[in-house]
């Protein structure tokens, strides 16, 4: 059965680091879970190029890439600063996107019913209010990070005059009483202040507020003081991950035969070693982790995504490739038997501050000494992750959050109400018609499809309503009464909500 279109949502998205891609994974399941809707995904083209290549055609049916302006002049030759893409494209915006949005409306012939946009991008407030729509700001970060940005204009005034480097704490704001002054990110109370992104990450915690809800890739119970802090200032906030728990993949390819390789090694006994997409460690520090490895003879598992990158360990790998392997690809590795986990130092936007969440508040990873590393240091975080004391706290910790986690995707977690709400705010349906979409999904695994006289959509509406489903003709109480449909998606072991790291980005599949 064929759903009729219902709306067009104009889907924004951020081309750098990782952000493209979970928001691309939350469109892909409204738009399995809303078939009524068209989702325009407006993106640069080598991001577009990027994203949409990872996954078959069949799984973005009513989703359309559309591309805008990078913001590079033509014949432009890049300095070397990893950051230079970054601020060419912010100098683009708004207007690359205004274009995508017109080019979109026109090529569809439907105009937006829905704006949802990375929360980066402030001036989603002003556009969605121009067009008459509700905004969704996507946060692809834990709630600390956002809390923080909503906060920088009381931090900097509460702070002013300090060492901005010192361990004045944040107790001022509910939830912060362990971050630390120099914990904070740069663009907050120091760093360059003007520069372009940081003048971005400030707008968009004064302009938040204002969007319809904000949707966050972490779960409720990991930080609840500051979500529901955050609760006191938003509209509506919906934690509604962590997505690799919630959506796992369907399937994982293994070219490189870790599998096997895995399996024959003990449970937690491994250290998986992965950077972000932008900027990765001086050499010098690559080859100082490389003989802390080496000399604790721990077994790891090492993505590159800059195979040029190879070269400085070439001794290493020969001596090591019995011990570890190497893979030119970050792939999601489904597998039980690591223990040292993740982007093991973060050198985008809020590191230090991943460094204290992971070490003080967590209490499920360990920093490495000095902030760089070399090989004592990195030697002695090894040996203290890998330790059956601080080792072992670490790991009974990681449990108590993985579990957490697993409830928060079940059946009636937090989660999965709160992306049966974002549904309603984004699809603007029925709540038939959800209901319908929902069980679906539900029984996807069956590939079965519901062909009941529920799933067309009731007439009649109005724009309003369309749009936020919310006007169904029952009472606030009825529906507070109503049972909320349950999906049942199958639950990984994988250790992204749960990884001791040395430095790690343990916030949620994100790293901005």
């Amino acid at each position: 059965m064929q759903v009729p279109i219902e709306g067009h949502v104009a889907v924004l998205a951020f081309p750098f680091g990782t952000h493209a891609t979970p928001l691309l994974t939350l469109v892909r399941r409204l738009s399995a879970t809303a078939p009524n809707l068209k989702f325009s995904f407006i993106n640069t083209s080598k991001s577009n190029q990027k994203v949409f290549s990872k996954i078959k055609p069949d799984d973005y049916q009513n989703i359309k890439p559309y591309n805008v302006d990078d913001g590079v002049p033509e014949g432009h030759v890049f300095s070397g600063n990893p950051l230079e893409a970054v601020e060419l494209f912010l100098r683009a915006m708004p207007e690359n996107f205004k274009n995508g949005l017109e080019g979109a409306v026109v090529d569809t012939g439907a105009k937006i019913t829905c704006l949802l946009t990375d929360a980066f991008f402030w001036f989603g407030a002003d556009m969605a209010a121009e067009m008459g729509v509700p905004w969704v700001a996507f946060w692809t970060a834990a709630p600390c990070s956002i809390s923080l940005h909503m906060y920088t204009d009381v931090v900097r005034s509460t702070l002013k005059g300090k060492e901005e480097n010192g361990d004045e704490t944040l107790n001022f704001i509910p939830g912060m009483s362990a971050i630390r002054a120099k914990d904070l990110p740069a663009g907050i109370v120091h760093g360059k202040l003007e520069a372009p992104f940081n003048i971005m990450v400030h707008k968009m915690g004064q302009t938040l507020p204002r969007a319809t809800a904000l949707a966050i890739n972490s779960f409720e119970e990991i930080d609840p003081t500051i979500t529901n802090d955050l609760k006191s200032k938003q509209k509506m906030v919906l934690n509604i991950g962590p997505f690799d728990l919630a959506w796992p993949p369907k399937s994982f390819s293994d070219e490189s035969g870790c599998i096997p390789w895995l399996d024959s090694h003990e449970k937690a006994s491994m250290a998986y070693l992965s950077f972000g997409s932008l900027l990765t460690p001086p050499p010098n520090e690559l080859i100082a982790l490389a003989e802390a490895l080496e000399t604790q003879r721990v077994p790891f598992l090492w993505s590159f995504r800059d195979s040029s990158k190879l070269q400085l360990l070439e001794g290493f790998l020969e001596r090591t490739s019995t011990l570890g392997k190497v893979m030119l690809e970050v792939k999601i590795l489904i597998h039980p038997f690591f223990w040292s986990f993740g982007n093991i130092k973060f050198y985008f936007l809020v590191h230090d501050l991943n460094s204290r969440l992971v070490e003080e508040v967590w209490k499920i990873g360990v920093s490495v000494e000095g902030g760089n590393f070399t090989k004592s240091a990195t030697t002695k975080a090894l040996e203290l992750v890998f330790s059956s004391g601080k080792g072992g706290e670490m790991r009974e910790n990681i449990g108590n959050l993985k579990q957490k986690a697993k409830i928060a995707v079940g059946s009636d977690g937090s989660s999965i109400k709160n992306f049966t709400s974002l549904v309603k705010v984004v699809a603007g349906c029925e709540n038939a018609y959800l209901q319908c979409s929902l069980r679906a999904i539900e029984n996807a695994s069956k590939q079965s499809r519901c062909g009941s006289s529920e799933c067309q959509p009731q007439r009649g509406m109005s724009s309003t309503a369309l749009r936020l489903g919310l006007k169904d003709g029952r009472t606030e109480e009825e529906r507070k009464k109503e049972k909320v449909p349950s999906i049942r998606t199958p639950l990984s072991l994988r250790a992204t909500t749960a990884a001791v790291a040395l430095e790690p980005l343990l916030d949620m599949a994100a790293d901005n």
